[in-house]
């Protein structure tokens, strides 16, 4: 590994942007968005404040063949230090330790995401100036060598992952010096256990110092099958989760007590509360499900009931809650909330956090300002504020309570003027059947109720997440750049909405869920918003949804888009000897029957809702793309549908990424098959 002593093209454009003096070009509105800026990695990866917020870590290319850490020192200005760059393969994720000492993992981001079968991200260590580079975890082995692999110096067994970095209040004159403490140099890792059928059986929490590599044990007496855990801030183990057979078994213990006590047993789908945080003073935060659609809500844990407090903490009008407590100062009780509904927003208890909050919002209009702080609310307090938006993948922000300054960092992803960007808009219409369904629209520039054209309905993957978001999103604000109005439908079965909208889509595939897909299709057409210029596309569930919308509603669609799509839900639920996956055995025994279907007993149904067995209905163009080296979905399902095609006289267009598995990682991938989607798009719908 090289270390640099002077400013290189990346430190001084850093440092530039520190300063407030750099601008980013932007296009003209006129011109239309290259398909590159779109599917380009973004600049910066991450940022993260150090514990004194003196310094500030980045995981960055930009300059640069490859993803380095830098460090800015935020009090010494021309103090800037790359302390992790290698030649062959990139840092992409790191966490602060302490002050003087990060950990961070590596991948290959120049290689498709079909290596990752080959590789595990081990885990690094190094100071903040650069010095003592340290292998923590080994690389899982493969054919794959890379510079990083040189610092090895003993480290673990790849089977080891970061759990938990305790949190560290910041050493001052008057404190101890930091190698008076070794245990400040710790974290928790987790050594991961499999059964002899290769699935995760338990996940055992160890201490790791990140400067001598040495670990200890923990007393934990861990609950038999652990492999959830949820620690306070000093990293004392208070949650233990099982899961077996799927039954789901929540443990606790609570400050100065021994013994593990155990708080639930229930089937894992349907498990009466999810633990979320715990903090110092041994309170316990869960989700659980309230009211006829069975919305999630964040409470404190009635230890004297066994159950979630009945007056719930946060509430979310018509959204499960989806976020984090956000502790100000470690060990003190929480200062806030942070949530999405239908937006990201954050609540702040602590009133001098609110107004800072306030502060940035009319500092930063138009988006969302999300913050994070050391000492939160105090005289001196150091923020970093992410701004972001719909029509902005985000921008980063510096604040000094001591100064009253701010400064801009740099841009999260170069090259997207927001004034070209499509706005998102949140609607909940009413299905068929008259279900609540929300549906996320993102609107061209130009496009007005009343005045309809083309537009292509984006069906998320899962199918069990929530797919819409007020945030940019690159292949919705592609669409939209070219002219389309883009359908995005949270369809049953998406979470998000609450447990009956969740459940309601149980075995529900190629039925209601399809359904559900073609009335919001429906609906935009008939609020002028859309003409019958139609295509429906997707990716993983949503390239599935996309080949039955064909099937079962042709008379909606002019074409269709589907990549690294289900097509065979037998091969899903089953497996086979011949077909390589990782779907986990458990899955296929316990959840995946009550979700999708039972391949005996549900037979029938499954044959109906089957694009393979239907491919002779799919009669609108189609154009499919599979990643050959798919493990999540292989291109066994890819084949088996072309071939289904092409014996009933419908060949469709094909196209395979040898590299890549079932998320794309390269940016040539992403943009070669968006420039292929946009010729198919513009000779069916313009």
């Amino acid at each position: 590994m090289k270390r640099f002593s002077q400013p290189l093209p990346l430190l001084a454009l850093l440092l530039w942007c520190l300063t407030g003096l750099a601008q980013t070009a932007e296009p003209s509105s006129a011109a239309l968005v290259p398909i590159e800026n779109f599917f380009r990695n973004p600049d910066v990866l991450d940022a993260q404040l150090s514990p004194s917020g003196q310094l500030l870590a980045l995981t960055t290319a930009v300059g640069a063949k490859r993803v380095a850490l830098v460090v800015v020192d935020l009090d010494t200005p021309g103090k800037v230090n790359r302390v992790a760059q290698f030649s062959d393969i990139d840092v992409v994720r790191f966490n602060w330790v302490n002050d003087k000492r990060l950990i961070f993992s590596v991948a290959d981001l120049e290689t498709g995401s079909g290596e990752d079968r080959y590789t595990a991200p081990g885990l690094f260590s190094v100071d903040a100036q650069g010095q003592d580079l340290r292998r923590l975890v080994a690389l899982r082995p493969g054919p794959l060598v890379t510079e990083a692999a040189r610092f090895s110096r003993d480290a673990l067994h790849w089977n080891h992952v970061l759990l938990h970095v305790p949190q560290r209040q910041a050493r001052t004159a008057a404190d101890a010096p930091a190698d008076a403490d070794e245990r400040i140099d710790d974290v928790i890792i987790g050594e991961l256990v499999f059964s002899s059928a290769r699935e995760l059986s338990s996940v055992v929490p160890v201490w790791l110092n990140t400067r001598t590599g040495r670990t200890r044990f923990m007393d934990l007496q861990a609950p038999s099958g652990a492999r959830g855990w949820l620690f306070d801030s000093r990293g004392q183990a208070r949650v233990a989760v099982s899961q077996d057979q799927g039954r789901r078994v929540v443990h606790w213990r609570g400050p100065g007590q021994n013994e593990w006590q155990k708080l639930s047993d229930d089937d894992a789908l349907r498990a009466p509360f999810t633990p979320r945080h715990v903090d110092d003073a041994g309170n316990l935060y869960v989700t659980h499900r309230k009211g006829p659609a069975g919305l999630s809500v964040l409470s404190r844990f009635d230890f004297e009931r066994r159950a979630p407090a009945q007056q719930p903490w946060v509430t979310v009008e018509g959204f499960d809650f989806s976020g984090s407590v956000l502790a100000a100062r470690q060990g003190e009780a929480a200062a806030g909330v942070r949530l999405e509904a239908d937006a990201e927003t954050t609540v702040w208890f602590d009133d001098s956090m609110k107004r800072f909050q306030q502060q940035a919002d009319e500092r930063l209009p138009g988006g969302i300002n999300r913050v994070s702080c050391r000492r939160c609310g105090q005289a001196d307090m150091v923020a970093l504020v992410r701004h972001f938006s719909d029509r902005d993948p985000g921008h980063l922000w510096l604040y000094s309570a001591s100064t009253g300054q701010w400064r801009s960092v740099f841009p999260v992803l170069r090259g997207i003027n927001r004034q070209q960007m499509a706005a998102v808009d949140f609607q909940r219409i009413k299905a068929r059947d008259g279900r609540d369904l929300p549906v996320w629209l993102t609107l061209p520039k130009g496009r007005k109720v009343g005045s309809p054209g083309p537009a292509v309905v984006l069906v998320h993957g899962g199918p069990w997440m929530r797919g819409g978001h007020w945030r940019w999103n690159p292949m919705e604000q592609f669409l939209a750049s070219r002219g389309y109005l883009v359908i995005s439908p949270d369809f049953r079965g998406s979470q998000g909405y609450g447990q009956a909208h969740f459940e309601a889509g149980w075995k529900q595939w190629g039925q209601a869920m399809q359904d559900d897909v073609a009335d919001a299709v429906l609906w935009a057409q008939k609020q002028g918003l859309a003409d019958q210029r139609v295509c429906i596309a997707g990716a993983s569930y949503g390239g599935y949804s996309t080949l039955m919308g064909l099937v079962r509603h042709p008379e909606l669609y002019r074409c269709g888009v589907a990549w690294v799509a289900v097509t065979d839900p037998f091969l899903m639920l089953e497996g086979s000897w011949w077909v390589r996956d990782d779907t986990r055995d458990s899955d296929r025994r316990y959840s995946l029957p009550q979700m999708v279907g039972d391949a005996k007993l549900d037979a029938d149904m499954l044959t109906r809702v089957s694009p393979v067995a239907q491919a002779h209905q799919i009669r609108a163009p189609l154009l499919l793309g599979f990643g050959e080296a798919d493990l999540r979905v292989p291109l066994a399902h890819g084949k088996r549908l072309r071939e289904a095609m092409q014996k009933a006289g419908r060949e469709p267009l094909w196209v395979t990424y040898p590299d890549e598995g079932h998320s794309w990682r390269l940016p040539q991938t992403r943009t070669d098959f968006a420039r292929r989607m946009e010729t198919f798009l513009g000779e069916h719908l313009k």
